[in-house]
């Protein structure tokens, strides 16, 4: 079937709610292309929005996905385990830099881990409540939607969210709130909304993902690790986006030295099958009663395979020095762009995690949400994958492979190059 064809069977029978609106539909990929149902040919700066570090389709998973489908599809591990649960949740709390002993369980998705996250901590701690950070993003679960620092388009049309979760300030120097005004907010947070007695954990992307981009520095983690110790509460990092070498090591948090109670993870942890964990010193792992965690598909033994083959892929490929060596490539051409173009400013990167923003000009910093949507339209128009993100909605984010071939990288980014020489009136995009 072709686009058009698709497009026609998607607007009747799917939930616009759950709809794309691309109307492209891919039909298959390798690495860093993808091509779709008319056999257009796109080069993928999204990876699945973070969900292909090591490439579409790489060999090593397909072949692991199709020895697993040979021997066990399905027991559900609460009734018969399987030998590839246990051996990823090893290989998790070998890598996982949480305190102490880790323990591992297994879910389906990134809100999933966070689901659970929330779960354990309450058992742990006996306690409610939870903060968590403007721009911050952790699913489209009650709980999760909850927890995010944006409303739109997220929790708009649901009533009521879940209550016992309190917001903190996340620094974001460029839009005016500095580490010392975010600390503030959190303490006051903790006097105002949530008793530290009655606050279970806090919850930070060391990396905002969908809010921009922004990484927390290290001294603002290690600030927040201290509040936590102070009042006996939990530090939970979440690197769904931000785990699994997107940033140069396996986990974001990892550029910190800080070392957290629990950590949640998914995307590129699978290269593209579902799955995701929550990781967190054996002592809150244990915390809940028998049967407490999991679900019927959890930790898939299909998705563990995938899971042990990308790990094997970090190792035997330098995936880690590759996204620093992309973080690099990106980084240089990011600032020939802002030297350039009075629009582009605040480009940055923490490896291959990298993003720039569109403003009305650099000395208002006024943001452009229409000259990044405009962006992203043509860059789809001219054969480019490309996704927006950010409070405001102006920033551009990177998320191609880590694999990409270079003469593809560069390809894209001359796309991109081609794309803000010839906007039209930059006052007046739409």
């Amino acid at each position: 079937m072709n686009n058009a064809e698709l497009q026609a069977l998607k607007e009747r029978y799917v939930a616009a709610g759950a709809a794309s609106p691309n109307e492209q539909f891919a039909a298959r990929a390798t690495n860093a292309e993808v091509w779709d149902a008319d056999g257009k040919r796109m080069i993928d700066f999204a990876g699945g929005i973070g969900v292909l570090n090591v490439g579409h389709r790489h060999p090593k998973v397909v072949a692991a996905v199709k020895e697993q489908l040979d021997l066990l599809m399905h027991t559900c591990q609460t009734v018969m385990p399987y030998e590839g649960y246990v051996r990823v949740a090893q290989k998790l709390s070998e890598i996982s830099p949480v305190r102490g002993h880790g323990k591992v369980m297994l879910a389906n998705s990134g809100a999933e881990a966070l689901e659970n996250a929330v779960k354990i901590a309450r058992a742990a701690t006996g306690r409610t409540n939870i903060i968590c950070f403007d721009g911050g993003y952790h699913g489209r679960t009650f709980m999760t939607m909850a927890m995010n620092g944006k409303v739109k388009p997220y929790q708009g049309d649901f009533g009521p969210m879940p209550g016992t979760v309190f917001r903190a300030p996340y620094p974001v120097a460029y839009h005016g709130v500095s580490e010392e005004e975010a600390l503030r907010g959190l303490r006051m947070t903790l006097r105002t909304d949530s008793a530290p007695e009655s606050t279970a954990a806090i919850f930070i992307e060391p990396v905002l993902g969908e809010g921009g981009f922004y990484a927390a520095s290290p001294k603002f983690l290690k600030a927040i690790r201290e509040i936590c110790d102070e009042h006996g509460i939990l530090m939970v990092v979440d690197e769904v986006q931000s785990g699994f070498g997107r940033t140069g090591k396996m986990f974001a948090i990892e550029h910190s030295g800080v070392e957290p109670d629990m950590m949640t993870m998914a995307k590129s942890m699978a290269d593209g099958m579902p799955i995701s964990a929550v990781v967190g010193t054996d002592k809150l792992m244990d915390s809940s009663g028998p049967n407490s965690l999991g679900g019927t598909y959890t930790g898939s033994p299909v998705s563990c395979a995938a899971v042990l083959a990308v790990m094997d892929i970090f190792e035997s490929e330098d995936i880690l020095g590759k996204a620093n060596r992309l973080g690099d490539k990106l980084a240089k051409r990011f600032a020939k762009w802002q030297e350039q173009f009075a629009f582009v400013d605040n480009s940055r990167n923490l490896g291959a995690m990298a993003a720039f923003e569109l403003v009305e000009d650099k000395t208002s910093r006024k943001p452009r949400a229409d000259l990044a949507a405009a962006i992203t339209t043509k860059a789809k128009e001219n054969g480019l994958i490309l996704l927006a993100c950010g409070m405001h909605a102006n920033s551009i984010r990177f998320l191609m492979p880590v694999t990409i071939e270079d003469e593809i990288l560069e390809e894209g980014l001359d796309i991109i190059e081609k794309i803000l020489t010839e906007l039209p009136d930059r006052k007046s995009v739409v």
